[in-house]
């Protein structure tokens, strides 16, 4: 199975078995999206899917790193483009699209390697956490009270009385984090961070995740050279058109790093320059989550910087299929000769024969003849 029983359960029925994924990890800039895209190249019938939450904002190009043009034509992607600036989009949402869009690559009979630094969204799928359901009106009410002065301190300050474990995690100028962790505390009545258990333990998956180590020094100088890139391939411009839009930009869309620190000069009239060195300071310090996030999972398979990433993370996902395709070949094949044996498996209580006597658990029973 590719994900888990839990994470297959979220949206119904499970599905047939099939060849496990792949699913690269690692901090922004760290080439993800390269060796995702050397992986896909080196094993046709692979599609690519994104982990990405700002990814899935049509109009929203430049700083959200899409592959290019000629990138989708040649390998089909997913989880690009999803929805409209204005339009919010969060984990539960993202956890039932990628679920429909693995479920969909499997029956057409090919693999995925999973790509982005998301974290949370890619333990949702993975894992099939427990997400907690969205109030509206409680959000809308909150986001009005963190517009007046201070209101984003009181917020926290309040989050830090009903969930202390849930402000913990947050920092407190995540406005939308801090909103969405009240508006969950409020709403279903329990603590934001119960439903969280689950990020706590990390189950067995047959989806290969490889990693990319953290290198400080070149992650940062890639941020700030990609910044410029950015900027000199128009990245204010878009902003600016985004701005204008009628329907304006929805929370979510708004968290986008260089997007919410340029929306502050395009909107309130703060210095350029600040708003650029504020964004690759915002970039840095997601590098630094990200890798802190990632390497407390124990099933991430770290690629050796001195090899050939593409050799590594090949290596070890032809062996993960190499070993689901023996296991399929003994599900299909065992019953068969088991039978001809005149041997079947009885799961739960089995009758022996011994003085009537019986067993718990799986066992063989001698079948009558």
């Amino acid at each position: 199975m590719l994900v888990t029983r839990e994470a297959r359960a979220v949206n119904g029925a499970l599905t047939r078995p099939m060849a496990p994924h792949i699913a690269v990890v690692g901090t922004t800039a760290s080439g993800k999206s390269a060796l995702a895209a050397a992986l896909a190249a080196a094993r046709p019938g692979t599609e690519v899917v994104s982990v990405d939450s700002m990814a899935v904002y049509r109009d929203m190009d430049i700083a959200t790193a899409k592959p290019s043009p000629a990138e989708r034509r040649a390998v089909p992607h997913h989880m690009i483009d999803v929805v409209d600036p204005h339009e919010e989009h969060g984990v539960a949402q993202y956890q039932r699209e990628a679920l429909a869009v693995l479920d969909a690559i499997e029956r057409r009979g090919r693999r995925a390697v999973l790509v982005g630094g998301t974290g949370l969204y890619l333990r949702a799928v993975l894992d099939g956490l427990d997400l907690p359901g969205r109030w509206p009106d409680i959000a809308a009410a909150l986001d009005r009270e963190a517009d007046d002065p201070d209101g984003l301190a009181v917020l926290y300050r309040r989050l830090a009385r009903l969930d202390p474990t849930a402000a913990g995690r947050i920092e407190p100028g995540n406005r939308r984090r801090v909103v969405r962790a009240l508006e969950v505390t409020l709403g279903s009545g329990r603590p934001f961070s119960s439903f969280g258990p689950g990020l706590e333990r990390y189950p067995p998956s047959p989806v290969v995740q490889v990693g990319i180590v953290f290198d400080r020094a070149a992650v940062d100088q890639r941020i700030a050279e990609r910044l410029d890139r950015w900027m000199a391939a128009g990245l204010l411009d878009e902003v600016r058109g985004l701005a204008r839009r009628p329907a304006g930009l929805s929370r979510t869309a708004r968290q986008a790093l260089a997007y919410r620190e340029l929306l502050a000069h395009v909107e309130l009239g703060a210095d350029l320059d600040a708003c650029v060195a504020d964004a690759a300071a915002g970039t840095r310090s997601l590098a630094r989550r990200q890798w802190s996030w990632f390497r407390r999972d124990p099933r991430v398979r770290w690629l050796d910087p001195s090899g050939d990433p593409v050799a590594q993370s090949l290596a070890w996902w032809d062996a993960a299929v190499d070993q689901a395709a023996s296991a399929d070949h003994v599900e299909r094949v065992e019953p068969e000769a088991r039978a001809q044996r005149g041997v079947t498996w009885a799961p739960g209580v089995v009758a022996g024969a011994c003085g009537g006597s019986t067993m718990t658990g799986l066992a063989p029973a001698v079948a009558a003849r």
